[in-house]
């Protein structure tokens, strides 16, 4: 494939960019980089079929460090952007900063915010930030004796990494029973299950937010809200997102106003007070309870899907701000977004989240190319042997699309995700009903 090449910037040398990760978020920042003035050339590792089209995709995983490293020195890359949750957890961005490469995204130390459920509880507890009320157990025992004398439904989290499935939800001291056993005792998520997290049920709508932060600046994005389980009406297991869409009609000016003195900058102060001063993204997870909001989790980069709804609508480069993020300069910046709506539906394989077949040639892509507005992000595709784009993954490809409003935009995303087929390509067929309540 041809490589894609940009303009130049003025005033200053071309940059190259590797983006790290190959999924639709990934798609999603790629595409925001590549409409940036000041990339010649971007390069993704590992990618997918899609992100190709933007840019060089190298056959490199996520967590083989050496790897990206020796590779960003060779290519001499100018910025490293690392959309995904494990490699930050891990530490990939201090291996860049070790090796002398611009890279955003948080620190170990400062990623933890997401890679440990008792850490972002405790930092929650300490500075008085509004979440649900909980407990961390790290002995399964102890966690059986606290649940005899608990309120139903609870919440059981597993305290790391879980691919945003270590949640369950008891409506029963036997359920409950059941999940101890599931996280800390099967290991169904592995080590993340060696400490649990026993939260209280709060019901209301959820809201995510996504910011932008430089260590001491937080300056927000659009709100979304994302579908987690797999089928109509929010049943079946829980998903990586099944859809979303954005700006929430129920993210209110009130609950803004709430949130920026009560949540946003709060945790970003308490991270620097903690010594892990943080850079890069955070993610918000909110419940707007009858409390008041309240924080549900933190993550410490863009979710997915909803970097599908939000990163299309913004003004800014991208590139701008990220540098910004990373020279501590966010306060110079005006982060703006487009006075519009998206929707984004995911294109799943049938049997997702549990077994599906792979492998499976898409046909309608090139529809996109002909539509303003309508986008289609590439999560689980591959090129086959002949070259032609095949599935890969549970989720395949993102569909989103805006318009002037929520339901026009929906509408428009619904069409669109009409324009692609595969054999067992599957969809909620509401995502985004919630606004017709709004």
């Amino acid at each position: 494939m041809a490589e894609c090449q940009l303009p130049v910037r003025e005033g200053g040398a071309p940059m190259k960019v590797l983006i790290v990760g190959g999924g639709g978020r990934e798609h999603a920042i790629a595409y925001c980089v590549a409409k940036s003035s000041k990339v010649e050339k971007m390069y993704c590792a590992p990618g997918n079929a899609g992100i190709a089209e933007l840019a060089e995709c190298v056959p490199i995983g996520a967590m083989e460090f050496d790897k990206l490293v020796t590779f960003a020195k060779e290519k001499a890359i100018d910025l490293a952007i690392v959309g995904m949750d494990d490699p930050l957890v891990g530490g990939l961005i201090d291996e860049f900063e070790k090796a002398g490469i611009r890279a955003f995204g948080p620190r170990k130390n400062a990623a933890i915010l997401e890679g440990s459920k008792a850490f972002s509880k405790d930092l929650m507890k300490k500075y008085d930030i509004p979440t649900a009320a909980y407990e961390n157990f790290d002995n399964a025992d102890e966690a059986l004796a606290y649940l005899e004398t608990a309120k139903f439904p609870i919440v059981l989290k597993a305290d790391g990494l879980a691919l945003g499935k270590g949640v369950l939800i008891c409506n029963t001291l036997e359920e409950a029973k059941a999940g101890v056993k599931e996280i800390m005792l099967d290991k169904k998520f592995g080590a993340s299950g060696n400490t649990m997290v026993v939260e209280e049920f709060m019901t209301g709508r959820e809201v995510s937010v996504l910011s932008f932060v430089d260590g001491k600046t937080i300056k927000t994005m659009t709100s979304a809200q994302d579908h987690k389980r797999a089928k109509d009406g929010d049943q079946g297991l829980n998903t990586g997102g099944m859809g979303t869409f954005s700006p929430s009609p129920f993210y209110t000016k009130e609950v803004d106003e709430f949130c920026r003195k009560y949540v946003y900058q709060k945790t970003v102060d308490a991270m620097a007070a903690e010594g892990r001063e943080f850079k890069g993204i955070i993610f918000f997870g909110l419940m707007l309870t009858e409390d008041g909001p309240k924080v549900l989790e933190y993550n410490a980069r863009f979710g997915d899907p909803e970097a599908q709804v939000v990163l299309p609508r913004m003004k800014n480069d991208l590139i701008d701000v990220i540098e910004a993020c990373i020279d501590g300069t966010l306060d110079q910046v005006d982060l703006q977004f487009e006075d519009n709506a998206a929707v984004c539906v995911v294109l799943a394989s049938d049997g997702y989240p549990v077994a599906y077949e792979k492998g499976l040639p898409i046909t309608g892509l090139d529809e996109f190319k002909k539509h303003e507005g309508y986008y289609c992000f590439h999560a689980g595709t591959k090129f086959d042997s002949q070259g032609n784009i095949v599935t890969n993954g549970g989720r395949v490809l993102g569909i989103t699309a805006t318009g002037d409003d929520l339901k026009a935009a929906r509408a428009n995303a619904y069409k669109a995700a009409g324009w692609v087929d595969f054999a067992n390509k599957y969809m909620r067929t509401d995502i985004g009903k919630a606004i017709d309540e709004a």
